[in-house]
């Protein structure tokens, strides 16, 4: 072979190498640190869930899984900015049920949406409780005939607060409000954390939020339950009756899921639901939930995909009967 020739045969070489080279190291994933949005404060569900699920999730993947709070617009400040991020594995989210709630929302006040459901992948369902009614323990309220009662003497006096309009503290309380015939005072918050914090300062009357946000509370004896609404009572709450049970046709379900943008590549999400799966099971995480009386209900990507599509169907129904909020 002339020296010509056995040059050009090593460049070719060394180009295909170095194209395999560059190749192999960008199947390498993760080979930095993730960022998990959480679109909305510390200290409501999403937070709850994500933090301890971040840290089972970096040991699995062995990278940063570094939660960034995103709060706004009910979520969807956050939300949106998911929807729009690369869709390389390294930008994911960490969303309530209010996902599904939003974009029809936006529909509903004749906005431009900030996102759609098609720009996300589901990964895993992490939790779904039922909302609970929750109001403060000196309340004048024993009961859920105590309150309704009350608010069809008042109405609009009794205030609640929510996560932001549309969001999952607020849609469920319309659904109550509209099965109960009551007229309830929304009172929107950047998140559940800051609604929270207003039940126990009085500057709100009730809320509907996830149990993991104020059973600590019931348990120090500053929150009573009036009801949930729940399919069934839940076990660390078995005295207090569902919506339903009391008369009430209204169920829902505050799920806590795991997202990436759509189009993100299918060996990167199939690595990720392998590690949300071991993260799930991670002892320290469900012991973590486990001190807020959350369990984990795990959904991998197919189911969660068939549970999100009739769940969605059903809030957007919801949605549409709640009607224009500004």
């Amino acid at each position: 072979m002339s020296p010509l020739k056995r040059s050009v045969t090593l460049a070719a070489t060394l180009a295909v190498a170095l194209v395999m080279g560059v190749a192999s190291a960008q199947d390498v994933y993760p080979s930095k640190p993730i960022t998990l949005i959480v679109p909305f404060p510390p200290g409501g569900v999403a937070d709850i869930v994500g933090r301890p699920f971040a840290e089972a999730l970096s040991r699995e993947l062995k990278t940063p899984v570094i939660i960034e709070n995103k709060p706004g617009a009910g979520g969807g400040i956050g939300m949106g900015a998911v929807a729009k991020a690369k869709a390389d594995g390294y930008t994911l989210l960490m969303a309530l049920s209010s996902i599904s709630i939003l974009p029809e929302a936006d529909k509903v006040l004749g906005r431009a949406p900030l996102y759609q459901l098609d720009q996300f992948t589901p990964i895993a369902r992490l939790t779904a409780d039922p909302t609970i009614l929750a109001v403060r323990a000196d309340s004048p309220w024993k009961t859920l005939q105590d309150f309704v009662a009350d608010a069809r003497r008042r109405p609009g006096a009794i205030t609640y607060g929510s996560s932001g309009n549309y969001g999952t503290m607020h849609v469920p309380m319309e659904m109550f409000a509209h099965r109960a015939d009551v007229k309830l005072l929304h009172v929107p918050f950047t998140g559940g954390g800051p609604a929270v914090v207003a039940l126990l300062g009085g500057q709100v009357d009730a809320l509907s939020t996830g149990p993991s946000t104020v059973l600590q509370h019931v348990k120090a004896g500053k929150v009573r339950v009036l009801a949930s609404w729940g399919d069934h009572r839940l076990a660390s709450l078995p005295d207090v009756k569902t919506l339903t049970e009391s008369g009430f046709d209204a169920v829902f379900f505050q799920w806590c899921a795991l997202f990436a943008p759509a189009g993100t590549p299918e060996p990167i999400l199939s690595r990720l639901r392998e590690a949300a799966r071991v993260a799930a099971a991670d002892p320290r995480f469900v012991n973590t939930l486990a001190t807020v009386e959350t369990p984990v209900q795990y959904l991998d990507a197919p189911e969660m995909r068939r549970f999100w599509e009739a769940d969605a169907k059903t809030l957007a129904e919801a949605v549409q009967r709640v009607g224009k909020v500004e």
